[in-house]
């Protein structure tokens, strides 16, 4: 019998969550359509628990044109109304009409900035924010960081983007490393 890998505790027996646990989460993104995939994720999942969403994940790469986000700036009413008659993703019209508003300011960003990915690791000099929580109960919902990066993204059109989920973004894309000390992704995500 192996050694069972000790993990943040969020993702318990989980299979699912262990994967995205174990081969995701906390790794540093710096891919434009996978930034935006999980800006959308992470405000669809605003009131639900994080494996609503990563059980629906296929279903949103489907039913949104693989994140292109291009072709979800430019969903039509008859896109709007397909989308809320899907039974495979969060059929609510708040977050299926921020999806698109996010797209077309995260297309404004890009011309601005030549890509989403310079905007976001802009904000840490390029470098992830190694914590060194010991406790889950240490891991804040909210930072400074977030505060901010939430309040230029609203500033600049999108919605879904509060701080809370924004910090839940940027723990997920690898700008803030929280896994806790014990976790064995830790040490390979801090370069410890």
């Amino acid at each position: 019998m192996g050694l069972e890998l000790k993990r943040c505790s969020w993702c318990g027996d989980d299979r699912l969550y262990q994967k995205y646990h174990d081969l995701e989460w906390g790794k540093p993104v710096h891919n434009d359509r996978r930034l935006f995939e999980m800006l959308i994720l992470e405000g669809a999942q605003a009131g639900l628990s994080w494996i609503t969403i990563l059980r629906k994940r296929e279903n949103y790469r489907v039913a949104f044109d693989g994140f292109d986000v291009r072709k979800v700036a430019e969903y039509s009413e008859g896109k709007v109304a397909s989308l809320l008659s899907d039974p495979g993703i969060v059929r609510n019209r708040l977050k299926v009409g921020a999806a698109i508003k996010n797209a077309r300011a995260f297309i404004e960003i890009q011309s601005q900035q030549r890509s989403f990915d310079r905007y976001l690791w802009a904000y840490v000099d390029g470098r992830p924010i190694q914590n060194g929580w010991t406790s889950s109960s240490q891991v804040p919902a909210k930072t400074e960081l977030s505060d901010a990066i939430s309040r230029d993204l609203q500033k600049r059109g999108m919605s879904f983007v509060g701080s809370t989920i924004i910090y839940s973004f940027l723990q997920a894309v690898g700008v803030v490393n929280d896994h806790l000390v014990s976790c064995h992704r830790y040490a390979s995500l801090s370069g410890s």
